[in-house]
């Protein structure tokens, strides 16, 4: 295991568990990275430095989200600089009919709820302004959790020969740890930078890590991921 975050939630018997089966062993990085920015909306974050973003953006993760995009911000630069492709996605619901199915019946925020959730052409759909994409690259909309449900990623990957995915953004309990789970699955490494995905809730946040890291992915310190991206601009500029 690589970080001590969800270490105050297991148990005695939990720490064995995971001695005696050898889980979380570190999987490392590939040779050909990819970096994916899953869902870093307005809705996901609020406004930094309102007053009411509570009120307004319901399902906003608020002050973790603010930090997390600051992170994310730092790994965007990094890719770009070193040449590593970026890749966004956005969670979209057309504004005039429910095409995200089994979700509206688990959360009460279906169509007519204004303008700071994640319809097609609202504020709140949009992505965060530190994050917003240059021109050239990939933003994919989803209906569902994953980054690779219904969304041509897995081919654009392969396209690229990417070998590494790694996956920022949230919520970490939803969206990203099934892009994560699904990454692994399709035999990616697959990379989370610990302060680069950020949630509503905390536990919800904290099991989350600690059950990617156990099973599909290195969960590891955001400075050791822009190391990484480092390492790979300089491995590229010594072959050219």
């Amino acid at each position: 295991m690589t970080s001590d975050s969800w270490q105050d939630i297991l148990s005695d018997s939990d720490r064995e568990v995971i001695r005696r089966g050898k889980w979380g062993q570190t999987a490392g990085f590939g040779k050909r990275p990819a970096l994916l920015i899953v869902d870093a909306q307005n809705y996901m974050t609020g406004i930094p430095g309102a007053s009411d973003n509570a009120a307004h953006f319901p399902l906003a993760c608020g002050e973790v989200g603010f930090a997390a995009v600051e992170r994310i911000a730092a790994l965007q630069t990094s890719a770009r600089r070193n040449g590593v492709p970026v890749f966004q996605t956005r969670f979209i619901v057309n504004p005039d009919a429910d095409d995200c199915g089994m979700f509206h019946r688990k959360v009460g925020a279906g169509i007519g709820r204004g303008e700071n959730l994640y319809f097609d052409g609202t504020f709140g759909a949009e992505i965060v302004t530190p994050l917003r994409p240059l021109k050239g690259e990939i933003v994919l909309d989803k209906k569902k959790k994953s980054a690779f449900f219904g969304t041509p990623l897995l081919s654009l990957l392969i396209d690229k020969q990417i070998d590494t995915v790694i996956v920022t953004g949230g919520s970490t309990s939803n969206c990203v740890r099934a892009t994560a789970i699904d990454s692994e699955q399709h035999n990616f490494f697959t990379i989370i930078p610990e302060e680069a995905v950020f949630d509503r809730i905390d536990i919800s946040h904290r099991i989350s890590l600690f059950d990617m890291n156990r099973f599909c992915g290195d969960v590891m310190p955001c400075d050791d991921v822009l190391a990484y991206l480092e390492r790979i601009g300089t491995t590229r500029e010594d072959r050219s």
